[in-house]
């Protein structure tokens, strides 16, 4: 098993995802376009994910890797082969289909509830949750839900928190692969923007993280893991 990875940061790091893949003997073949690196230019691999980062979805003026990036992912998809966009990575595979990017319009940060749709009931991944979960958010930008897109999760701050597309292309909003060890790491990396999204939250995570943190792990590798066994 070959599976690409995009990282969109300049640290980023795989958490839950990482775990699954390690556990599955997966071969990552990783990919920073911001330090240079060439994306290819069809799917060379088994599997495609899409990390995170804080830039915009459609800022092609400062990152111009992202249009690649959204054709490289759809590519994937169409051939039947797993995509997994997280956060930002799911905003450039909703754009990828066609939708809109929308900015600044669904703070989450945090340990936030995700509300499974009907449609998730009997997804390969969302199914594994089987009710309302928290999981870790840290995002202010969303879009619109690509059309053939399957909604399956939503928030009270944002309708489309996971979507699929064909048999295994997903676009998940939340960080699933954060789990407490990340999102420490998160504020000790990157305060001021954590601080940005939700003031406080360097003193509010401890109390959270033992209140939600285990069972937000949990959840997380287990989503982590269905998206790998499609694979």
């Amino acid at each position: 098993m070959r599976v690409t990875i995009v990282e969109n940061t300049p640290s980023t790091q795989h958490g839950q995802v990482g775990i699954a893949l390690h556990e599955a003997g997966a071969a990552i073949n990783l990919i920073k376009p911001r330090q240079g690196d060439a994306l290819p230019l069809s799917p060379d691999t088994d599997a495609l994910i899409v990390f995170g980062g804080e830039q915009r979805a459609d800022d092609v003026a400062g990152y111009p890797y992202l249009d690649p990036l959204a054709d490289l992912m759809r590519a994937y998809g169409e051939a039947d082969k797993p995509v997994l966009g997280i956060c930002l990575g799911s905003q450039i595979l909703a754009r990828a289909y066609g939708a809109t990017n929308l900015h600044g319009i669904t703070t989450e940060a945090g340990w936030c509830e995700v509300n499974p749709l009907q449609a998730a009931a009997d997804d390969p991944v969302m199914g594994v949750t089987g009710g309302p979960f928290r999981i870790y958010q840290m995002h202010t930008d969303t879009f619109t839900l690509p059309e053939g897109a399957v909604r399956l999760a939503s928030s009270e701050v944002a309708e489309n928190q996971c979507f699929r597309i064909g048999r295994a292309t997903y676009g998940m909003q939340f960080h699933f692969e954060v789990n407490q060890n990340v999102a420490r790491a998160w504020n000790r990396d990157f305060p001021d923007v954590v601080e940005g999204m939700r003031p406080g939250w360097l003193q509010e995570i401890e109390p959270e993280a033992a209140r939600w943190g285990q069972q937000a792990d949990q959840t997380g590798l287990a989503l982590a893991r269905a998206w790998v066994s499609l694979i």
